[in-house]
């Protein structure tokens, strides 16, 4: 059943409120329908039982102060007003005293604001119940004293005033019970915290320590914790890690014999080559060896990804200074803004590799080559290259970061690579949880925006 423009609006604007954490739903989940669970028992009790019983108070105390206004109707003289007036303290609790002269107040006085929503009520009931059983004016006063409730009744020659204790007008422990449910409610809203936090804190850590897997840290003292559930996640993603691990470490192994094995037979030639007489063909072999052990070299850098390296903090400027001398070397003219002080932390070794396979890109394509560095956004780091080449055209920028792409009439276009350079870059970039990518370069050429993690 499709819902509505106004539900669908409201159901939008319900999930923008709610919150995004796992701790703040739980929370809503637990606290929610206490709360409102309290809210519905307190509206019931005041609803139904505290306005009840205030009620049936109200009828008491109106009863016993009709009898003594009609008691001295039936013989005004100020003998019997002494008798009942006596009869009426000791057995009712009720102060009762005749103002000769008087007359009734003009308006009643207002309860404060803050207080008007509990005392209206108390004025309705008593008002109902005074209009039944008295025939006589009367005016009563709930706030003025704390204790008493104040009553007068226009009588013969003036007026009789009545001061009543409180609690025979209403319930009086009704806000002794909205204490309870307030600190019952803030006692479970407590505890669920406690628990709902200790809970959550194990799903944290173990979504740290696949965050710091993934960035090739190591969390030794990462331990499954938590609920039965999470510490199943938890022992899962150790034994994958570990196998993770154990592939990689293999791969590794295998990428150096194979490193090795073809290594010697191109020494051998290039030993064999510099040793045969100078020629056309010779030169011409030497080139084709020379571009078939670039080759192997970034099939292996490739291959070999991140290598099991270790991340530690890493000072951009000299890594930085590193890769452009090779770019130097190239005829290219490089700038470098780098902070002396910005440091990442990183894999030394990889990140070098990413650097110089953009930089030394950029100096193949352009003669003006301009790195630099600075703090994004959340203290993400940002590294960024520009180059005044030919670009590439906005469409084909992710075709640029698949492996093996060469794409024509483009930057990867070049003789000696194999269109690895930028999928290294990139396959880097996200191994320290981070990305590249690829836009106008204010020189005119491309930019490529490094960015990682802080």
């Amino acid at each position: 059943m499709k819902l509505p423009s106004s539900g669908r609006v409201l159901l939008r604007w319900l999930k923008r409120r709610l919150p995004g954490t796992l701790f703040g739903r739980s929370l809503l989940i637990i606290v929610l329908p206490v709360a409102l669970m309290q809210i519905a028992v307190t509206y019931v009790f005041f609803d139904a039982h505290w306005q009840t019983v205030t009620a049936r108070l109200s009828e008491g105390l109106a009863g016993d102060i009709a009898w003594a206004v009609e008691s001295y109707k039936e013989d005004p003289t100020p003998q019997t007003f002494a008798r009942l007036s006596q009869r009426a303290e000791e057995s009712m609790s009720l102060s009762i005293a005749l103002q000769p002269g008087r007359q009734l107040p003009a308006r009643r006085r207002d309860p404060p604001v803050l207080f008007e929503p509990f005392f209206a009520p108390i004025d309705r009931s008593l008002n109902r119940a005074l209009t039944e059983r008295l025939d006589d004016p009367f005016w009563f006063d709930t706030t003025r004293y704390p204790a008493y409730v104040d009553i007068r009744v226009a009588v013969q020659g003036g007026v009789m005033r009545i001061l009543a204790p409180r609690e025979r007008a209403f319930a009086t422990q009704g806000h002794i019970f909205v204490l309870w449910m307030t600190v019952a409610t803030v006692l479970l809203t407590a505890i669920a915290i406690l628990f709902i936090r200790n809970q959550v804190r194990a799903i944290e850590r173990l979504a740290n320590a696949a965050e710091a897997f993934g960035r090739g840290a190591d969390t030794p003292t990462f331990k499954p914790h938590g609920a039965k559930e999470v510490r199943r996640a938890a022992s899962a993603f150790l034994d994958m890690r570990a196998r993770i691990q154990r592939h990689i470490e293999q791969r590794t192994a295998l990428l150096a014999s194979v490193s090795h094995d073809l290594r010697t037979p191109l020494t051998r030639l290039k030993l064999t080559l510099a040793l045969a007489e100078p020629s056309r063909r010779t030169a011409e072999m030497k080139r084709d060896l020379a571009d078939m052990e670039h080759m192997i070299d970034e099939y292996l850098a490739f291959a070999r990804g991140e290598g099991g390296e270790a991340a530690e903090p890493v000072r951009l400027r000299p890594l930085i200074e590193a890769v452009s001398e090779g770019a130097r070397r190239l005829g290219a003219q490089v700038e470098v803004k780098v902070d002396p002080d910005l440091a990442a932390t990183a894999r030394p070794n990889a990140l070098k590799r990413a650097l110089s396979n953009l930089v030394m890109n950029a100096a193949a394509h352009g003669d003006r080559v301009e790195v630099a560095a600075r703090r994004a956004a959340a203290g993400a780091l940002e590294i960024v290259v520009d180059d005044n080449g030919p670009g590439i055209p906005a469409e084909q920028y992710e075709d640029a970061f698949k492996a093996f792409a060469r794409l024509d009439e483009s930057r990867n276009q070049n003789v000696k690579g194999v269109g690895l350079g930028l999928a290294i870059a990139r396959d880097v970039a996200r191994g320290h949880g981070g990305d590249i990518l690829l836009d106008r370069s204010p020189l005119g050429g491309l930019r490529a925006v490094v960015r990682l993690p802080g």
